[in-house]
């Protein structure tokens, strides 16, 4: 049996991930952004150890959650929000929304919870299309373009998996595209069921085949392909960590 923290497991794939580590007999924490999502997420998963509330764009929020989470065998930094905003929004923070929640809140549990055993980062296929763009992450310069925003924000956890993986060697540390799944962020057009979008990263938490054990590597279907090159670049990973050392107040330890 192994612990598990999955983030945004109130529904979509973080939940039916929760939901089959649960059926394995794992221990697992839910994560919701708020009380009443944590009630929904608790009887979707019975079985669950629990739930944390912390909302991921809220700075605060987050170091709260970071807190009085607790330790892990395993965190699956899950929770995201999808590329459909129509315009730039700004977080009380003073941060842009997709930015924060996507990449800087799963920066920000990584480096003040304990560290696990291993981690997962989940992102999306359309990391492809991404732009790393250090010296303007918060799409302050020209037009807003939503998807143009998810897209970049998906290649940058593909980074911080990827510079995670490399600064701390003995932590299997991988990024997950859990494909183009059926859930509130897929749409209705989707292909693909919610049981393999959650596969690879059960496989990736509990299992002890070689192959689930390797570090700093992106995953789709438990098949290990190659990421957007850009996130392989040791300059950006580390400029990457910078900015949201700066912007958090807090360095990767």
């Amino acid at each position: 049996m192994v612990s598990v923290l999955i983030t945004g497991s109130s529904d979509g794939i973080g939940r039916e991930t929760a939901a089959t580590l649960v059926g394995q007999g794992h221990r697992v924490v839910l994560h919701a952004r708020d009380a009443g999502r944590a009630e929904q997420a608790l009887a979707a998963v019975p079985g669950a150890a629990g739930v944390v509330v912390g909302d991921l764009s809220s700075l605060a929020r987050t170091r709260e959650l970071a807190g009085s989470a607790g330790a892990f065998d395993v965190v699956v930094h899950n929770a995201g929000l999808g590329g459909g905003l129509p315009e730039r929004v700004v977080t009380e923070d003073g941060l842009e929304l997709l930015f924060q929640v996507n990449v800087l809140a799963p920066y920000l549990l990584t480096a003040l919870m304990p560290r696990p055993a291993r981690l997962v980062y989940l992102t999306s296929g359309l990391e492809a299309q991404g732009v790393a763009d250090l010296d303007d992450l918060q799409h302050e310069r020209g037009p807003w373009n939503g998807m143009q925003a998810y897209s970049d924000s998906k290649l940058l956890d593909v980074v911080l998996a990827f510079a995670v993986a490399r600064r701390w060697p003995g932590t299997p540390t991988n990024a997950v595209d859990p494909g183009w799944i059926k859930t509130k962020l897929g749409g209705p057009n989707a292909t693909d069921g919610l049981p393999r979008g959650a596969e690879t990263q059960v496989w990736l938490a509990t299992s002890d085949d070689p192959a689930a054990l390797v570090t700093g590597r992106y995953f789709k279907w438990r098949e290990e392909l190659r990421a957007n090159p850009v996130a392989y670049d040791v300059e950006v990973q580390e400029r990457l960590l910078a900015a949201c050392a700066e912007l958090t107040g807090v360095a990767l330890p």
